[in-house]
């Protein structure tokens, strides 16, 4: 809408107030119906609308347009250098030094072996020695149990039996034990290695036998 337009319609409203004005002044004189006319006579008022802006349509913005890259030259394979094989040749026989003569091999003498020394075992039936029998058990001895028993004793180098094992049983724990419990008590001669009296084991056979 242009400038004149609008100056011309702002005259006009003025104008169209300026006449109801005057009509309302001329009801208004005369006194018998200036309540009613007041009352029945509506009044006109015209909005001035503001005019609008114009809007300027905006430019469009140019984007710079990204520069192309540079292309990437692929790289030129490496030729791999050639493998040339190399055999060494062995030396002739014309070249090589003379071997030397082997040295004679002298007989090794053999070390002297030591004479075995002897061990006598221990003794435990010497007459000195006073080793009493082992008692016959009472209820062995009513049951009629017989038998022979081989303990098998370790002694010590000082004469003493260390420990004591049953090698072959008579065929009754009574007289099995019985035999054993004597033998603890018992003195040796210990086994000797040349001078030297040294540990040793021995069998000791022991017969339980009723008379009569």
């Amino acid at each position: 809408m242009s400038a004149s337009a609008t100056t011309e319609r702002r005259i006009g409203a003025l104008a169209a107030v300026a006449l109801h004005a005057v009509a309302l002044g001329a009801l208004l004189a005369y006194e018998p119906a200036r309540d009613s006319l007041l009352a029945a006579a509506p009044i006109m008022v015209d909005w001035i609308v503001p005019p609008r802006p114009e809007t300027k349509p905006v430019p469009p913005v140019e984007l710079p347009r990204p520069k192309p890259l540079p292309k990437r030259q692929a790289p030129r394979p490496v030729e791999a250098p050639p493998i040339v094989a190399v055999t060494p040749e062995a030396p002739s026989a014309a070249h090589l030094p003379p071997a030397p003569p082997a040295a004679p091999e002298l007989p090794v003498a053999a070390a002297p072996q030591p004479a075995p020394v002897p061990v006598t075992p221990p003794i435990f039936n010497a007459g000195y020695l006073d080793n009493p029998p082992p008692a016959y058990p009472a209820l062995s001895r009513r049951a009629g149990e017989q038998g022979r028993v081989i303990l098998r004793v370790l002694v010590s180098a000082a004469g003493r039996a260390e420990d004591i094992e049953v090698r072959t049983s008579s065929g009754h724990a009574r007289l099995d034990e019985a035999a054993r419990e004597t033998v603890k008590g018992w003195r040796f001669v210990p086994a000797r290695r040349g001078e030297q009296p040294v540990p040793a084991w021995v069998l000791i056979p022991i017969s339980f036998r009723l008379e009569g």
